[in-house]
């Protein structure tokens, strides 16, 4: 969790935050979520979850939570539902996190996504194509993972933006599920 109790604290959550949305900006307009951008956010984790506990206690919390954050999305990657810079980029906010929180966050992320999802193919296929969109997505659920051409990916979900919100809130709400 980020700590929002100090000048510094407060200060970590909006660096943390901005990377977030930064991110997801990137996301929507070219589904690509830069490396440099998820190191960037990794180091940072890392270094702050140190400084906000002692220095075993922090390393542990920092990769327990990038461990976690990867864990928690990985299979969706190996079934071809997202794309490696989503992963690579809750895993880099989870380090900011810890495990527990790095859960939670997975948590409202999957809900988010499933909200976005259904916005998403209403507003790429229309209101009356819903049902059939839900029906193909069902049988084709890579219908929203990233496609090899433009147009293609046009039309694909930025999932990116899902796991920004979720480790956002995780970070500015922590416990609101867990």
């Amino acid at each position: 969790m980020v700590s929002i109790d100090s000048d510094l604290g407060l200060a970590a959550a909006v660096v943390y935050t901005v990377f977030l949305l930064v991110a997801a900006v990137g996301d929507i307009r070219t589904r690509r979520i830069p490396n440099r951008l998820v190191l960037v956010l990794t180091v940072l984790g890392l270094t702050y979850s140190i400084w906000a506990t002692p220095v075993l206690p922090g390393v542990l919390r920092g990769t327990g939570g990038l461990i976690t954050g990867f864990a928690c999305w990985i299979p969706f990657y190996v079934l071809g539902w997202l794309g490696a810079g989503d992963i690579k980029l809750y895993a880099a906010a989870a380090s900011w996190l810890g495990p527990l929180h790095a859960l939670e966050g997975a948590l409202i992320a999957a809900v988010s996504g499933a909200v976005l999802a259904l916005i998403w193919m209403i507003w790429t296929s229309g209101a009356k194509n819903v049902a059939s969109t839900l029906a193909i997505a069902a049988a084709r659920p890579t219908m929203l993972a990233p496609g090899s051409n433009t147009v293609a990916i046009r039309k694909t979900l930025p999932y990116g933006v899902a796991l920004a919100i979720g480790a956002i809130v995780a970070a500015w709400m922590p416990g609101l599920l867990l």
